[in-house]
């Protein structure tokens, strides 16, 4: 009886935290339960349109470095009533391995009208939108905007998460002064907390001096 109950004890307790993390590596809501998220890669609603490898569940894995900063970016947002909201974090490299297979099938465009209505799919990898090597897989680069805590709204960026064109670059000519006001908002924001821009899309931050600039993790998100 003791032994069934001892038993039942370690696999509630093993379920309740998931899996091990490598050293340095954290769930976010461990560290910040008020920061949203919306795993875009563990839904349907991506450029591929449907789950992607690695992706089990809806939850942000980051370094600890990046979590301590990512507290920091929050806590401003907070007393203003907005929120980060995360989209992808820490990435498996299966799953950059999968979107590497998906450019090579050239008829599957499902999601081509959403995501990248005016580059040709077979120019993706070609153009940088995809890379047989992704910094997420290192833990330390997010991608993410601002949303309202009042209305769970996402503030006007001028272009979707994940957009691959022209539109998604740091400041285009094409967008207005309230969405070029959103997008510099975050790009402070994160800069001010250490974070590095990138300046083809206004959602992407690496933390600078990241803990593992040369190691690509494959563990996945469960």
């Amino acid at each position: 009886m003791k032994k069934t109950l001892s038993f039942f004890i370690f696999f509630i307790t093993l379920f309740s935290f998931g899996q091990n993390l490598p050293d340095g590596f954290v769930y976010l809501s461990d560290v910040d339960k008020t920061i949203q998220k919306e795993l875009r890669y563990f839904s349907n609603n991506n450029f591929i349109g449907k789950p992607i490898d690695g992706y089990h569940k809806n939850c942000i894995i980051v370094t600890q470095a990046s979590a301590n900063a990512l507290v920091k970016v929050q806590e401003s947002l907070l007393k203003e009533g907005l929120s980060l909201k995360i989209f992808d974090a820490y990435r498996p490299q299966q799953a950059v391995n999968h979107f590497v297979r998906w450019t090579k099938v050239l008829e599957d465009t499902l999601m081509k009208k959403q995501y990248y209505p005016s580059v040709p799919k077979s120019q993706l990898f070609k153009r940088g939108y995809i890379a047989s090597r992704s910094g997420h897989s290192r833990g330390s680069t997010v991608d993410l905007t601002i949303v309202s805590t009042k209305t769970g709204k996402e503030l006007d960026m001028g272009s979707s998460y994940d957009f691959f064109g022209i539109q998604s670059h740091y400041i285009p000519k094409n967008i207005s002064k309230e969405q070029q006001k959103n997008r510099l908002l975050l790009r402070n924001l994160m800069t001010k907390n250490n974070f590095r821009p990138y300046k083809n899309e206004w959602w992407h931050f690496t933390l600078r001096n990241e803990p593992y600039p040369t190691t690509y993790f494959n563990f996945p998100i469960e």
